[in-house]
C-alpha cells in the first residue's frame, strides 16, 4: 500500500523552530540517543560520514500499521500520563515526555530522513524544516530504507549535509557524549564510526572515574564507583573517598490536579575532583571538562550548575559530577525540562531545592576533601625535596670532607718533604693547612647544587600579629615568590609552614639549625620580622631575633605602632609601620603603604623574584588593608 506521511505541525514552526532549537550538536544526538533508549535498542551506531550523520539504532523500530509512525509525526503529544506509560516493555524509565525530540535533527540539518523497520515492515519519509500547506512529507520507497549496521528491526535518522560538524577525535566525541549521556552499560552500547575508525561506549564508570583526587557519591546506586578510586595516599583514603546515603529535601507541591501534597527530592549520584586538568583541554572543544549535571531518569535535563552555585573558585576547574533527581519527571507533577532539554525552570521548588543542597553541602565538601588532597600532594613533594636535599648534602659533605682532610695531609706531606720540615712539625703544618681550608671553602662556588632545595624567606612574628604576618605573606606572594620558598609557621597555606614527621622533630628551630647553621649551603636566609609589642613577650620571637643577629642574616622589619625595635635587630634603617584602630583593625597610612611596597620590591630584587610595578603593588595592599591618607 501507499503510506502518506502527515507531520502534525504547522509548517511555519518547522522553519522557526528546527534550526534553534538546540545549539550543540551533542544535544541533539542525546535526543536521538534517548528515543533509541526508548525504543528499547541494545546498540545506538553513530555514522559519521562526509555528506551526513547517522544515529542508527537495533530498537523495535516503527509500525505504519500499527499507528506507531503516525503518533511519531504527532509533535508535540504528551507520551506518558500514567505511570505505566512511564516504562518500555523492558522495564526501562521511557526519557521521552514533550514528544519535540523528534525535531532535534532539524537543528542539524534542512533534510533529515526517517527509516524505520518493524517487523519486516519497512516505512520511511524525509523530515523537513521546508514543507508544504498540506503537512505531508516525501515518503521513501523501500529500496531507499536500508540500514548500515542493523539487520532486522530498528530506526536510521539521517542527517543530510549538516551544518554542524562533529569533533574531529573519536576519543573526543566519546567523552562529550559520556558527559550528557551517561547511561551505557552492557545492554545499551554507543558506538561511534567514522570511515574504518571505532569508538565503542558500554562502560560509564570506568571512563569517567579515573583520574581522581576525591570522590563523593550518593546512594546506594553508585557506591560502586568507589572501587575504581585510586589513590597514592592509601593511609588517608577515608579524607579523599565518602560514601554517602542519598539526600533528600521535602518540599510541598502541587500535582498536574492541582492537589498540594508532601514530596522527597532524592538526590543520588557522584561529585569528584581531577587530580589535574592537564591534558584534558585539548579535546574540551564542545563541553568544558567541569560542570555538575542534573540528569532525571538518566537523561541530562541540565549540563552545568556549578556557574550557578559555584563562587568562581579557582578549585573549581577541578570538579565535576552528575546527580540523578528523578522526581524532576515524575509523571504526576507538572513538567518543569525547557522544551530543549537544556536546562529546568527555574522557579521550580524541586530545582531551587536540588541547587541549595548543592550549593550550601556538596560542593563545600568537596572542595574541602580536594584542600586535604592538594595538602598531602604537597607535604609528599616537599618531604621528598628535603630528602633530596639531604642526599645531596650528606653525599657533598662527606666529598668535602675527605677532600679537606687528603689536600691537608697531602700538601704537609709534600711541604715536609721539600722543605725538610721535621717530623714532630708535621701534624701543626696540617692543622694549619685544615684550618685555612675549612675557613676559605664559600669561595670555592661549589655549594650552589644544594643552595637551590634552600628555602629562602623566614616571617618571624608572633600568632598574635597574624594579620599583618598574612599581608606581608600575601604580597610576597603576590609577587611571584613562591610559597615553597618561604617559612612563615602560622600560615594558613600548609606548603609554607614547617613540615611535621621526621623534619623539624623540636620544631622551627631544629629545622633552621638543620637548614641554614649546620648546612653547607652558601645561601642566606633572609628574615622579614614582624614585631609589636607582642614580640617582647614570645620567647620564640626572641629567640629568632637572637640567631638572627649571632649569623649576620639581612632583615627587614614590618612593625606595629607603638612599638620601637631595638638592637640587636637593624633600629638604624627606616621600617615599616602599620597601626591599629580601637577595635583592633590594621591599617596603614598612604606614605607607610608606599614603603610597605618598597620594602617587598626590595626583598624581591635581592633574592632574584620578578617584582610587580609599585602601582600593582600599591593597588593589590589596598585590597588587602585599609589605607587612610594620613
Amino acid at each position: 500500500m501507499d503510506k502518506e506521511y502527515k507531520i502534525n505541525i504547522d509548517p511555519r514552526i518547522l522553519e522557526l523552530l528546527g534550526p534553534s532549537l538546540y545549539t550543540n550538536i551533542y544535544y541533539v544526538l542525546a535526543e536521538l540517543i534517548a528515543n533509541a533508549y526508548d525504543a528499547d535498542a541494545h546498540n545506538v551506531y553513530i555514522i559519521s560520514n562526509k555528506n551526513d550523520i547517522t544515529v542508527e539504532d537495533d530498537g523495535k523500530g516503527m509500525s505504519y500499521i500499527d499507528g506507531d509512525v503516525q503518533k511519531y509525526l504527532n509533535v508535540a503529544s504528551i507520551s506518558r500520563n500514567t505511570e505505566e506509560e512511564s516504562e518500555t516493555a523492558l522495564k526501562r524509565k521511557k526519557m521521552g515526555r514533550k514528544g519535540v525530540g523528534k525535531l532535534a535533527a532539524l537543528s542539524v540539518s534542512e533534510n533529515v530522513l526517517i527509516k524505520t523497520v518493524s517487523n519486516m515492515e519497512k516505512s520511511g519519509f524525509i523530515l523537513s524544516r521546508s514543507i508544504g500547506s498540506d503537512n505531508r512529507l516525501v515518503p521513501l520507497s523501500d529500496d531507499e530504507i536500508s540500514f548500515e549496521k542493523v539487520d532486522g528491526n530498528g530506526t536510521a535518522i539521517v542527517m543530510q549535509k549538516p551544518q554542524y560538524t562533529l569533533h574531529s577525535s573519536l576519543k573526543a566525541i566519546k567523552r562529550n557524549l559520556l558527559k550528557i549521556f551517561p547511561l551505557v552499560d552492557e545492554d545499551f552500547v554507543i558506538h561511534i564510526i567514522r570511515g574504518t575508525e571505532t569508538e565503542t561506549i558500554c562502560s560509564f564508570d570506568k571512563e569517567m572515574i579515573s583520574e581522581l583526587s576525591t570522590l563523593i557519591t550518593l546512594g546506594d546506586e553508585f557506591k560502586y564507583l568507589s572501587d575504581y578510586f585510586n589513590t597514592p595516599f592509601v593511609d588517608n583514603k577515608d579524607e579523599l573517598l565518602k560514601n554517602k546515603s542519598l539526600a533528600s529535601t521535602p518540599v510541598h507541591m502541587k500535582d498536574r490536579n492541582g492537589e498540594e501534597h508532601l514530596y522527597n527530592v532524592e538526590i543520588k549520584g557522584w561529585v569528584v575532583t581531577y587530580k589535574s586538568t592537564r591534558g584534558r583541554k585539548a579535546e574540551m572543544a564542545d563541553f568544558p571538562d567541569n560542570f555538575i549535571s542534573l540528569y532525571a531518569n538518566h537523561k541530562m535535563g541540565e549540563f552545568n550548575i556549578l556557574p550557578i552555585v559555584g563562587q568562581n573558585k579557582l578549585s573549581e576547574v577541578y570538579v565535576v559530577g552528575q546527580l540523578h533527581i528523578d522526581i524532576f519527571e515524575l509523571t504526576e507533577l507538572p513538567d518543569m525540562a525547557l522544551s530543549n532539554r537544556q536546562g529546568y525552570k527555574t522557579d521550580d521548588p524541586r530545582y531551587q531545592a536540588v541547587l541549595e543542597y548543592v550549593r550550601n553541602t556538596l560542593l563545600p565538601d568537596i572542595l574541602k576533601m580536594r584542600d586535604v588532597f592538594v595538602s598531602l600532594g604537597k607535604k609528599k613533594k616537599e618531604e621528598e625535596k628535603l630528602e633530596q636535599q639531604r642526599q645531596k648534602e650528606a653525599s657533598f659533605k662527606e666529598s668535602v670532607d675527605k677532600f679537606r682532610k687528603n689536600t691537608a695531609k697531602k700538601a704537609a706531606t709534600r711541604i715536609s718533604d721539600r722543605l725538610g720540615i721535621s717530623t714532630e712539625k708535621l701534624e701543626e703544618v696540617e692543622n694549619i693547612l685544615s684550618e685555612e681550608i675549612n675557613s676559605n671553602s664559600p669561595d670555592l662556588g661549589i655549594k650552589s647544587i644544594i643552595d637551590s632545595q634552600k628555602k629562602k624567606i623566614l616571617i618571624s612574628q608572633t600568632y598574635k600579629d597574624k594579620d599583618l604576618a598574612d599581608i606581608v605573606y600575601n604580597m610576597l606572594v603576590f609577587n611571584n615568590v613562591p610559597t615553597e620558598d618561604i617559612i612563615y609557621t602560622n600560615c594558613d597555606n600548609e606548603i609554607s609552614r614547617i613540615p611535621e614527621g621526621d623534619v623539624g622533630k623540636s620544631g622551627i628551630y631544629d629545622y633552621l639549625r638543620d637548614f641554614f647553621v649546620d648546612s653547607y649551603s652558601t645561601q642566606k636566609m633572609y628574615v622579614i620580622f614582624v614585631t609589636s609589642k607582642n614580640t617582647k613577650e614570645s620567647w620564640g620571637a626572641l629567640t629568632e631575633v637572637g640567631a638572627a643577629w649571632i649569623t649576620q642574616i639581612e632583615h627587614k622589619i614590618f612593625n606595629i605602632h607603638d612599638f620601637r625595635p631595638e638592637h640587636p635587630l637593624d633600629d638604624e634603617q627606616q621600617w615599616h609601620t602599620s597601626f591599629r584602630d580601637e577595635d583592633g583593625n590594621l591599617y596603614m597610612s598612604k606614605l607607610s603603604a608606599d614603603i610597605f611596597s618598597q620594602k617587598i620590591e626590595y626583598i624581591c630584587d635581592k633574592l632574584g623574584y620578578r617584582k610587580r610595578t609599585r602601582q600593582e603593588n600599591t593597588d593589590h595592599l589596598e585590597t588587602l588593608v585599609k589605607i587612610t591618607p594620613r
